[in-house]
């Protein structure tokens, strides 16, 4: 009899060791009182975690060191993971993958090495790129995808490319090409972790309601009438940066610098006095000028938890999933809440019905695209608006690219009547939020 710890060939699969999966094969090989109503105990069911189902996880950072971690214990092998971005000294502190060796490194391929290295038969794969550098055959291939994001706008991208991988035979869709999403999000002490089945269950442009819009300060209180520590972090880094130039021309503002940060500081702390403002400190004019989100590595370890055990329970079949979003408060003692997120009737993402846009004739395109960046529902970042007039696909306004925005600017000044746009007429949108592009009609109101 082998000792428990002893390598040795199990079914023909090698890296493995007597018990290795036990503690797994507990809920895929017995039934009992709490397994989903479905569910048959079966020995295949870790095999198919094993050998066949394939994770997809979106960022290796805070979230994303746990999530890689927890679902390489829990029997899933074949795991990708997606992340633009490299590490930096600030993330040591929660991001247990990563080592001061690593600093300047692709998170993904760190993270990868090391979870390949540490969990024997592992495989994770890296990719150290944005997820809108990847196609749909790329996000085709797997059965599950997991977000461990820290930006709404990559989020509302994954559900969109997701939603666009549904195939409808008669309106009805098939239930083959659905890819549940499980996404987590914290901030601080506070969490979230929902399971979105696209096409079937509120997806993330559904509760954007949930999702405030990005707090910028107005820019007529930060340079007259400041009143927070941020507002005299913010004057120095968009007003002064600029106008002194401290580091020379054309030398951007970098939130990793120490010396930029030190001099934003020093200079903050100059503006806040003058205004008898207190609670400038280093730390916050970092937070600041880098837009960080406060990260405390317990809550990161908790939503991680809940997002791969909703991955185990969709993928094993064993249990009801969550139904189908959870809040988790350890701001003042301990809170949790789950509730079920409604589908929206007219949502932009998944509603597959155009959305009505209500103007007047006399309205002017600047107005359009106000709604659409403005709007609670929509919340857009750079829309860029097309249209069919006399027969014609127009560009009537598009920011990306300089040459065309210079063009189409005088077209916000215009009305949508100068524009020869018409009741009923539908608008194409594209925005960095989705990978489609959003259908809307026009109606207009007298």
């Amino acid at each position: 009899m082998a000792e428990p710890d002893e390598p040795m060939m199990v079914d023909g699969v090698t890296c493995e060791w007597a018990g290795r999966w036990n503690h797994i094969t507990k809920f895929l090989e017995r039934p009992g009182p709490f397994t989903h109503p479905d569910f048959e105990a079966s020995t295949q069911s870790l095999k198919f975690l094993l050998e066949t189902c394939k994770i997809l996880v979106i960022g290796a950072g805070g979230l994303g060191c746990e999530l890689l971690k927890d679902l390489a214990l829990s029997g899933f092998r074949n795991i990708h993971v997606v992340d633009m971005d490299t590490i930096d000294v600030s993330n040591l502190n929660r991001q247990f993958l990563f080592r001061p060796k690593d600093v300047g490194q692709p998170k993904a391929k760190v993270a990868s090495d090391y979870i390949n290295s540490r969990v024997p038969g592992c495989c994770v794969v890296p990719h150290f790129k944005k997820i809108q550098d990847l196609d749909e055959t790329f996000y085709r291939q797997f059965h599950i995808v997991v977000c461990g994001l820290d930006s709404i706008v990559a989020r509302r991208w994954m559900n969109g490319m997701l939603l666009s991988l549904l195939v409808y035979e008669d309106g009805i869709i098939n239930p083959g090409s659905i890819i549940p999403l499980i996404d987590g999000g914290t901030e601080g002490f506070k969490g979230n972790a929902r399971v979105i089945l696209p096409g079937m269950t509120a997806c993330i442009d559904c509760t954007l309601e949930l999702y405030p819009p990005q707090i910028n300060f107005p820019m007529c209180t930060i340079a007259t009438m400041p009143r927070l520590p941020e507002h005299c972090i913010e004057y120095v880094r968009m007003l002064l940066w600029p106008k002194e130039t401290p580091f020379g021309d054309g030398v951007a503002l970098d939130g990793d610098d120490p010396e930029h940060i030190q001099w934003v500081y020093q200079r903050s702390l100059e503006r806040a006095a003058e205004f008898n403002i207190t609670g400038v400190t280093y730390r916050l004019t970092q937070g600041v000028v880098k837009r960080i989100i406060p990260a405390v590595a317990s809550t990161n370890a908790v939503i991680a938890a809940a997002c791969a055990t909703e991955v185990f329970k969709i993928a094993s079949s064993a249990y009801v999933p969550l139904n189908n979003y959870m809040v988790f408060n350890d701001v003042d003692g301990l809170y949790t809440y789950t509730f079920e997120a409604e589908q929206k009737e007219n949502c932009s993402a998944c509603s597959q019905i155009p959305l009505d846009l209500h103007f007047s004739p006399s309205s002017k395109l600047q107005e359009v695209l106000d709604y659409l960046t403005e709007s609670a529902s929509l919340q857009m970042k750079s829309p860029a608006i097309t249209a069919t007039v006399k027969g014609k696909n127009k560009t009537l306004y598009l920011q990306s690219v300089a040459s065309i925005e210079q063009r189409t600017r005088p077209n916000l000044s215009k009305t949508l009547k100068e524009l020869e746009l018409t009741d009923g007429q539908e608008v194409a949108v594209a925005d960095v939020t989705t990978p489609q592009t959003m259908l809307f009609r026009l109606c207009f109101t007298s």
